[in-house]
């Protein structure tokens, strides 16, 4: 059941990351793809009844946590405590940029809350990347299995680029979802990023990959001994290959299903690098939160795994439904923001 719950664990974060990875990315652009308040509000207008939804699934991994890994749980929510308050301040800005913009019929108004969700996204983005980026290089985890650093310290260089990978594909993933819900020039003009940063997304994945191989050096053990794991870099390339030859305009749809094969891959690559921590230390590898030493116990799991798939299975039944009611193109009267 360790072994299980890890990938239901990596599971679930990947479905928010492809799920909130392209509203995300639309919040990062919209402020220089959409130029006019009505493009604006088409672009809100094709996030708006879904963002929402989204971010489901990262409350779900979150509570999860508790009755599978509560050591993990307990150590991220107490030694990240910095980074995950601006994580939830960053939410709490973009929900209230989407729901607030309208209130007011006045320039500046609409301009501030607009202004407000793209940083609060690109910030986002950002941290995520640096989030990801720190458990693939490891952390200062003590033998206590708490966290031995500043919120300072996880700004490291590598960290940063992993952040700086993470805006860069988010923002392709967000064009290439405008591609599909959006018409006219602001459609024209998605196309066009989604061109210049398809190229520029394989571009950080080399880079972050090498730097990879250089902070963690024994990267290549663990997909030796687990040959399942290469088709995550598989993946990722069949992805960024049909990103970069999704230029047509009839090919929309391929450039969204590209991208989101990225996002998956990547998350895939991540847990499979890290495979079977969690939580590796810097420090002495003895010391890192493992699936099996920060697990609970064998019957907590098997509880918990039935009803995360009881939990699950609705989750994924809205997401379904929600995705499939707002599908297609989206105009200006169409639930407004």
């Amino acid at each position: 059941m360790n072994v299980v719950w890890y990938w239901t664990l990596a599971a679930m974060l990947t479905a928010y990351a492809v799920l909130d990875g392209f509203d995300i990315g639309v919040g990062a652009v919209h402020l220089w793809i959409a130029r006019k308040d009505h493009e604006r509000r088409v672009a809100l207008n094709a996030i708006g009844p879904i963002w929402n939804t989204n971010e489901v699934w990262l409350i779900a991994a979150g509570g999860m946590m508790v009755p599978t890994f509560p050591r993990v749980y307990a150590a991220s929510f107490s030694g990240f405590y910095l980074a995950l308050t601006l994580v939830l301040w960053l939410l709490i800005l973009r929900g209230v940029s989407i729901e607030f913009r309208g209130q007011i019929d006045n320039v500046l108004w609409r301009s501030l809350w607009d202004t407000g969700f793209c940083l609060g996204s690109l910030l986002l983005a950002l941290l995520f990347g640096v989030a990801l980026g720190n458990l693939l290089k490891g952390l200062p985890v003590g033998q206590d299995g708490y966290f031995q650093g500043t919120f300072a310290l996880l700004l490291n260089p590598y960290s940063l680029l992993t952040g700086m990978l993470s805006v860069v594909v988010l923002a392709w993933h967000g064009v290439n979802y405008l591609r599909l819900k959006v018409e006219g020039e602001l459609c024209r003009r998605a196309q066009k990023w989604s061109r210049i940063l398809a190229p520029l997304a394989s571009v950080t994945i080399v880079a972050a990959t090498i730097a990879t191989f250089a902070a963690r050096p024994g990267i290549s053990s663990n997909f030796a001994a687990h040959p399942v794991l290469f088709v995550f870099p598989l993946l990722m390339m069949v992805g960024l290959a049909g990103g970069i030859l999704s230029r047509d305009e009839n090919h929309d749809r391929h450039a969204f299903r590209s991208s989101m094969l990225v996002v998956m891959a990547l998350m895939g690559s991540a847990a499979g690098t890290v495979y079977p921590n969690l939580l590796t230390s810097t420090l002495d590898p003895a010391y890192s939160l493992t699936a099996f030493n920060a697990a609970s116990a064998p019957s907590a799991l098997r509880v918990s795994f039935i009803a995360n798939m009881i939990g699950m299975i609705g989750v994924v039944i809205y997401t379904v439904y929600v995705q499939r009611t707002f599908r297609g193109k989206v105009r200006l009267g169409d639930h407004d923001y």
